[in-house]
């Protein structure tokens, strides 16, 4: 509850989304899998950004930025899915970032469309914030 009032009286969040959306994340057992990826480096191209995490395995694995209807396709060396045997599809990912300069947090809820070779985030905010490397650390949260 401190927790709550203090961002709240503060202003921490990057807009009113990332605000209602922070309080939604889900907690265990709700979460199939949940990942922190350190980014280092943005290299933009035309209408993306890319950048190379570590997987689970210590390998090198491109994430895809670009705008679009907000979805995301899993790669699912990145993401250990719990319950696999169990047949509900993956729903959605919450994606959340704390912003180096300012310290605000964004956060965007979008679907889980696929599974990919690699992690691909169509989201047209979080593009411009990559643009800018405005954040380091992507914290996805799958349901």
């Amino acid at each position: 509850m401190y927790m709550q009032i203090y961002l709240l009286i503060w202003n921490l969040f990057f807009d009113g989304i990332s605000e209602a959306l922070f309080y939604e994340i889900p907690k265990s057992p709700m979460i199939r899998s949940q990942v922190l990826l350190n980014i280092e480096q943005f290299e933009i191209g035309q209408s993306y950004v890319t950048a190379k995490v570590q997987n689970r395995y210590a390998e090198n694995v491109t994430i895809n930025i670009q705008g679009g209807q907000p979805g995301i396709e899993l790669q699912d060396s990145l993401f250990k899915i719990k319950n696999p045997e169990k047949q509900d599809p993956l729903q959605h990912a919450y994606i959340s970032a704390i912003l180096i300069q300012t310290g605000k947090i964004f956060v965007r809820k979008l679907p889980v469309v696929g599974i990919r070779d690699w992690l691909l985030i169509y989201e047209d905010t979080l593009v411009e914030l990559s643009v800018k490397d405005a954040f380091d650390e992507l914290e996805i949260v799958v349901v």
